[in-house]
């Protein structure tokens, strides 16, 4: 069984940095793709960055292009988000998900709230 824990969320002011990262554990050899979503207050969950297997492609939602940069490290089991040049529109909680071998599995979430 695989667990999906994040952190690094926060508050910030818009023009900021955070780094969010997300730690597998269990039965990891079972993970393929992983990525991060994000849920704002009244709308539903969207898609921000994706890393495939082998972490030699990535993928970003239109809105995080160049500001954004998913990253993931096997050897240590975890994910990571950098988020720089913040706006308050980035505020929503962040989710880790991972694509298994069978099924999939979502992390418990970490705020990241942007003040302007």
């Amino acid at each position: 069984q695989v667990q999906l824990v994040e952190s690094g969320g926060g508050l910030v002011q818009a023009g900021g940095s955070l780094r969010l990262s997300c730690v597998a554990s269990g039965n990891t050899f079972s993970i393929n793709a992983i990525g991060w979503y994000r849920q704002a207050p009244g709308k539903q969950r969207e898609v921000v960055a994706l890393i495939s297997s082998r972490g030699d492609s990535t993928t970003y939602a239109d809105s995080v292009k160049g500001r954004f940069t998913i990253s993931r490290d096997r050897a240590k089991n975890m994910v990571y988000l950098q988020l720089n040049s913040l706006k308050p529109d980035d505020t929503a909680v962040y989710y880790c998900h991972a694509v298994l071998r069978v099924g999939d599995l979502w992390g418990q979430g970490t705020q990241v709230t942007v003040s302007s």
